[in-house]
């Protein structure tokens, strides 16, 4: 498997690479999971999308086979999105549409902001700009303490899925996924994300942009993805029922369609 080596540790990618011969000069998408994840995550989005993108996965820091910093490693967005672009980089992307779930989504807001030059477009599932408005993340801790990682994990998938929402041996892969995720950096992430605060700025995002949210997430409100859609000059909702805040899990399929079809009306 490719990976990037960056002055603080190594990140884990991958490339797929199946477009179709007619497709001329493909653009690249760039896929970013939240905490707790890893790049397994948007394996339901690839058939969609696959034909006509090339399509780069990676391990955030912190999880799946990317580097897992020590306890004096400093969180920042502007480390997170050097790792973004140092994926990038290495897989031959110098601009590509993004996509991005949960703290990830709020990552590629950071993005383009900070390197407008390298954004496509944006797609954001399930995230937010104000993590003031985010509920159900303060207990973490707590709830680590009192009932263990596997207690936490428990409930983390009933937070992100509904009981009939994944087939039973992904909920088994992503349940031991949560079960063996860095704590250390799905807390620090956590604290990082309730003290951002980028919704004053949301004007500034200049690509088109695609919002796709869960009608029941208990992290994100349909509210406030409704309030991102009018604060972002040119973006789009699309509200998908009978769904959790696992959204691009437990609906990549439905999901990268309805990318797929945005790409097409906004860039032909």
């Amino acid at each position: 498997m490719p990976h990037v080596e960056t002055e603080t540790g190594r990140l884990h990618y991958d490339v797929c690479e199946r477009v179709a011969p007619w497709v001329e000069r493909p653009r690249t998408i760039l896929f970013h999971h939240g905490v707790a994840a890893n790049l397994g995550l948007w394996s339901g989005w690839l058939g969609a999308l696959a034909e006509r993108y090339r399509l780069v996965r990676f391990d955030m820091r912190g999880f799946g086979d990317s580097v897992r910093p020590g306890a004096d490693y400093v969180w920042s967005y502007d480390g997170l999105t050097d790792d973004l672009l140092a994926v990038a980089d290495a897989a031959g992307a110098g601009r590509f549409h993004f996509v991005g779930e949960s703290m990830g989504g709020t990552i590629g807001i950071a993005l383009a902001l900070r390197a407008p030059d390298r954004v496509l477009s944006l797609a954001l599932s399930n995230a937010a700009a104000r993590g003031g408005r985010i509920s159900n993340v303060t207990g973490w801790k707590d709830m680590l303490e009192s009932e263990g990682q596997a207690g936490w994990a428990r409930q983390m998938m009933a937070w992100r899925f509904h009981s009939d929402a994944l087939a039973p041996e992904v909920h088994r892969w992503f349940l031991h996924v949560h079960e063996t995720c860095s704590m250390d950096a799905t807390l620090a992430l956590a604290e990082l994300l309730i003290g951002t605060d980028l919704s004053a700025r949301l004007g500034e995002i200049s690509v088109p942009t695609l919002l796709l949210s869960p009608d029941g997430s208990p992290f994100i409100s349909l509210d406030l993805m409704a309030d991102m859609r009018a604060a972002i000059p040119d973006a789009e909702l699309q509200v998908f029922a009978h769904s959790r805040h696992g959204l691009p899990l437990s609906h990549g399929a439905d999901c990268a369609r309805v990318l797929a079809e945005f790409l097409d009306r906004r860039f032909g």
